[in-house]
């Protein structure tokens, strides 16, 4: 078993609803990483795991990528 990632940073729980919300409406999003990268793409799924929160999100190009909810500096409907 993994331990809990103590270095994880919840993000607000609206914040969260819309991540969901976007799943299930599955509504385009621009993403702005804390690293400075921008994302376009779709959210597919929101979920916990190994004490933190977690985002899979398909690029334009298809790719699926699994983004730390904390590593995401802001998003809005692309």
């Amino acid at each position: 078993m993994k331990p809990i990632d103590t270095n994880y940073q919840p993000i607000s729980c609206m914040q969260h609803e819309r991540l969901e919300f976007a799943v299930l409406r599955r509504i385009p999003l621009k993403l702005k990483l804390a690293n400075g990268e921008t994302l376009d793409g779709l959210a597919v799924d929101v979920y916990t795991k190994d004490g933190a929160e977690w985002l899979k999100f398909r690029d334009g190009a298809g790719t699926e990528l699994v983004i730390r909810l904390d590593q995401i500096e802001r998003f809005s409907e692309a």
